[in-house]
């Protein structure tokens, strides 16, 4: 009798736990064109967020970490746009895999370990978010009319769902990531969550902080922040420099509109017409009929200047030509400038700059298995997978970040906010400035951080646990350019370690 009641105990024990654990049918169990095994493992999926069928299905890729899966961090990555896919990050940033272009050309990719991906010492989340972006879909076409607060409640309760069925990290620690337009998204979830615990919603999520890359946050700082760059960069002389600045009052945003700022602005505009908004010491083709274009795969160019940019990932994947349009957007009052007409006109849209080339991606994650393997729909039932969609619709209505920022980091969150010095689409210069001003004061004064033995770039710590960072080199997406150093900060920081 005991035996049996012993017998039946366990049973129950195994299925409790059973029960509590990563859905088995979200396991991914192969990838084509990796032919290794599985550093750790990975799940992926579909979310309904609003229990209605045809309703908002978010898509996932879950990679459990290297390490300690049970303690380490469990980081939610968020790509910007907006409309803009967290395969991006997957794929070319920190992802466990790095991917190497098919032969012959247009072939599936072939895929390799990468030694700097962050699931190395976290697990993490990468989410394609809102509704329409990436294999996230709804067979209701005004669920893709959105915006900023419309996606950080669905996100939340996209994070709600997920930990129930990952009931085993509920007790990590979280934190949310993102890069770029997500420097909308971060804050404004990470406000979200932060108000569910209070209210009590169930299951309670760990968060604990925080971080943000080369993210858009506000107006006023994101729009004085473009000319200061260009001049420490060499991009505009002293001249141009000093008579904007008197012609513009030193605030480019608010006077952009003023005849005689708008006309010294023009002035800057010439001069950066042309670059890699994304890296400016990166060559760029994107102009037809350029010397920049003409010069492409000349192979009597000097190798210095072919160097020039080159990202430090083993392998090269991503390609710099005119083909995928990827959405900058100088922020200037309640619209955009595009600084760049010609490279606008050329991607014949004014809202939209062709820097990418994403085709290893597009080959790879429109491929039929690879879409069967990792549980994505069909495209016969979702279209095509692109990089930057246009299919939603999106408001941002939720202001400045920089009240979020002050209300999270006085609650106690942690935030590290980290910058591409070589970034022109976000520029450090802003981001440098608005962590300033908060006036929060100055606990670790501005210093160099060690990566392999080098200066990797410098950093000011500040009370309420904020932290603002440069990776010296690195461009728009830091993680591709820097890999290795990005992984260090990256971990020093998840770990409480002085960076």
């Amino acid at each position: 009798m005991a035996q049996n009641f012993f017998f039946i105990f366990i049973l129950s024990l195994c299925i409790l736990f059973s029960s509590e654990a990563a859905p088995l049918g979200s396991l991914v169990t192969k990838l084509p064109g990796f032919n290794g095994t599985f550093p750790s493992k990975q799940y992926s999926g579909y979310i309904n967020i609003d229990r209605n069928p045809g309703g908002k299905n978010l898509f996932y890729y879950f990679v459990v970490s290297e390490r300690n899966p049970k303690s380490d961090p469990v980081v939610l990555w968020l790509n910007g746009g907006p409309g803009c896919s967290s395969f991006d990050g997957f794929v070319y940033e920190h992802g466990p895999f790095n991917f190497e272009e098919g032969k012959p050309k247009g072939s599936l990719p072939k895929l390799h370990l990468n030694a700097y991906s962050w699931s190395k010492v976290s697990n993490i989340i990468y989410l394609d978010s809102p509704a329409g972006v990436g294999f996230s879909y709804s067979k209701d076409p005004t669920k893709y009319i959105t915006g900023d607060l419309q996606t950080a409640s669905d996100t939340h309760s996209f994070l709600l769902k997920w930990f129930k069925q990952f009931p085993e990290f509920q007790t990590n620690p979280f934190y949310i990531s993102g890069e770029s337009f997500a420097g909308i998204y971060v804050p404004t979830l990470a406000s979200q969550v932060a108000r569910g615990i209070k209210n009590g919603d169930k299951p309670v999520i760990n968060l604990k902080g925080y971080i943000v890359g080369n993210g858009v946050t506000d107006p006023n700082f994101d729009g004085n922040a473009l000319v200061p760059f260009a001049h420490g960069m060499a991009l505009i002389s002293d001249d141009i420099y000093e008579e904007v600045r008197a012609a513009c009052k030193g605030n480019y945003y608010l006077n952009s509109e003023d005849g005689s700022c708008g006309q010294k602005l023009l002035l800057v505009r010439a001069a950066l017409a042309g670059l890699n908004v994304y890296d400016i010491l990166e060559p760029c083709y994107h102009i037809p009929g350029t010397a920049q274009q003409n010069a492409k795969g000349n192979s009597s160019l000097p190798q210095s200047f072919q160097q020039l940019g080159r990202t430090e990932k083993t392998l090269s994947v991503r390609k710099r030509i005119f083909g995928r349009a990827w959405p900058f957007e100088a922020p200037v009052r309640d619209g955009i400038v595009t600084l760049w007409p010609q490279i606008a006109a050329a991607a014949g849209s004014k809202n939209y700059v062709p820097c990418f080339n994403d085709e290893v991606a597009s080959t790879w994650l429109n491929d039929r298995e690879v879409r069967k393997a990792i549980h994505a729909e069909p495209e016969s039932v979702i279209g095509s997978w692109d990089l930057c969609t246009s299919k939603i619709e999106y408001t941002h209505d939720a202001g400045s970040m920089i009240p979020y920022h002050r209300n999270l980091t006085k609650q106690g969150y942690r935030a590290l906010i980290f910058s591409g010095d070589h970034d022109m689409c976000v520029p450090y210069t802003g981001s440098q400035a608005w962590t300033r001003s908060l006036g929060y004061k100055i606990l670790d004064e501005w210093r160099p951080w060690i990566s392999n033995t080098q200066i990797a770039g410098y950093l000011q710590g500040y009370a309420h646990n904020l932290t603002f960072l440069t990776i010296k080199g690195a461009g728009h997406t830091v993680p591709e350019y820097k890999p290795q150093e990005a992984l260090d900060f990256y971990s020093r920081w998840l770990e409480g370690k002085s960076i």
